[in-house]
């Protein structure tokens, strides 16, 4: 009997290995969304005021693509043997996992637009790290930036702060892989993080996860003056999680979607991403320089809708400079954002910054920033350097919160425009530098220019 037992149990086990790795996820596009029980004429049921109000300043109206995914079509679909993951209502889609049987059904449905497989047979549970000893030992320095004094000098943002704006009532999405220890680590303790939320995994525990958010978050959210202070020390934070760092898949770029989604309907102002996607596990997936046109990648088309939401985006452009690749790495080829490079503090580029121009001849980066031994905050609570565009891009996401303090009314686009028209290189733009380093105490006049 006991031998029965083992062989039944073993049967049982390999079945769920089956199951799990032959179950993969898909992302379903729907073909219109006039079941909703939602309405235009209702848009509090789906948006924060925070939202509609920064709608309001600007003179955005909402439309068909404010609408959340028809509930009907979600449950037709669920029912028939898959588990959603996420939705996406800009694009109208949802990404469910499941069988390829079954979606083969679902394809079928009236309202089934499309469907692409987005993941499959890679790990399913986030990585956890260990935790670390935390080191509380602050070195103190005479100026008061600390050693972020160069970070912040190079973009002249220490003018926005000697006028008084630090980025106060602004809100900020960070959107990256974990903020590992941040719970933890006093460097850190003044930030006032409004919330939390993992569109991978809803049930982990973000600060026990990768550490590079923990570090773009430092060098915005920094505030322990002759230590070290960040481009936006007064601003507000939501901390979201669209990042797998166990697997590079087209879900991620569904993940991301959702997530910028949920930071326009609580109502953020500027949303930072380090991401970039071009090569996938499944290399079938991979981009190339044709699909570089802000509207091919999933990423890039809901990237692009964000200033016409009211939010200001800053993204890394990527750091394929010195591979085969070089170019910007999607949503960095999105229109209507902030596509921020790196620079060394000889603001020379720095080797590994990704270059454009996108496929349609727009000029990329936009912008570039100190991103070549930057200061930021590591996982056991010590200021080290690092290197990327990851980290230039948190520099540029402070100062603009620091605009939008400054200047409530201007829209999005305005914003943008008055950041690139800064650039030491407005006036000769290219794929490399972009419209070259800007300089906010230059954007501050030209935005005033604007708001008169």
């Amino acid at each position: 009997m006991r031998k029965i037992m083992l062989f039944l149990l073993a049967c049982l086990v390999m079945n769920a290995m089956y199951a799990k790795k032959n179950n993969a996820k898909y992302r379903i596009y729907l073909t219109d969304k006039e079941k909703t029980t939602y309405s235009l004429d209702r848009p509090e049921e789906f948006l924060s005021e925070r939202a509609l109000e920064r709608r309001r300043i600007q003179g955005l109206a909402l439309d068909s693509t404010d609408l959340p995914v028809c509930e009907e079509y979600i449950h037709e679909i669920v029912r028939k043997g898959v588990r959603l993951k996420v939705k996406g209502k800009w694009e109208n889609f949802i990404t469910v996992s499941g069988k390829e049987k079954i979606i083969k059904k679902i394809a079928k449905l009236p309202f089934v637009r499309d469907v692409e497989k987005v993941w499959m047979n890679t790990a399913t549970e986030s990585t956890v790290l260990e935790r670390e000893p935390i080191f509380t030992e602050e070195n103190q320095y005479e100026h008061y930036y600390g050693i972020a004094e160069d970070q912040i000098k190079l973009n002249n943002g220490d003018y926005l702060h000697t006028l008084g704006y630090k980025g106060k009532g602004v809100q900020i999405a960070v959107v990256d892989a974990g903020f590992h220890n941040l719970d933890r680590i006093p460097l850190l303790d003044n930030l006032d993080v409004l919330g939390v939320k993992d569109f991978v995994d809803p049930k982990s525990n973000l600060f026990l996860l990768n550490s590079h958010g923990l570090s773009v978050l430092s060098c915005i959210g920094m505030n322990k003056p002759n230590v070290y202070v960040g481009t936006a020390p007064e601003a507000s934070f939501w901390l979201l999680r669209s990042e797998d760092e166990d697997s590079e898949h087209l879900v991620e770029q569904d993940y991301w979607s959702a997530a910028v989604e949920f930071a326009d309907s609580v109502g953020v102002d500027i949303i930072n991403s380090s991401l970039g996607y071009y090569a996938f596990d499944d290399s079938i997936k991979n981009y190339t320089f044709r699909d570089l046109t802000g509207e091919y990648a999933l990423i890039s088309k809901q990237a692009s809708r964000l200033a016409d939401k009211g939010i200001v985006l800053v993204t890394s452009a990527g750091n394929s400079g010195k591979g085969s690749w070089k170019k910007i790495t999607p949503p960095a080829d999105a229109k209507d954002v902030l596509t921020v490079g790196a620079v060394d503090e000889q603001r020379e580029l720095a080797p590994f910054s990704s270059i454009g121009n996108t496929t349609d001849g727009r000029i990329k980066p936009d912008i570039v920033s100190f991103g070549f031994s930057t200061r930021v905050v590591g996982e056991n609570g010590v200021i080290k350097t690092a290197h990327g565009t990851s980290f230039s891009t948190p520099i540029i996401s402070g100062l603009v919160a620091c605009l939008r303090e400054a200047f409530p009314k201007l829209t999005a686009k305005q914003l943008i425009h008055v950041v690139k028209e800064s650039g030491d290189r407005s006036c000769f733009p290219d794929n490399i530098y972009g419209f070259g380093i800007p300089n906010f105490e230059v954007a501050y006049r030209l935005a005033k220019e604007l708001e008169e």
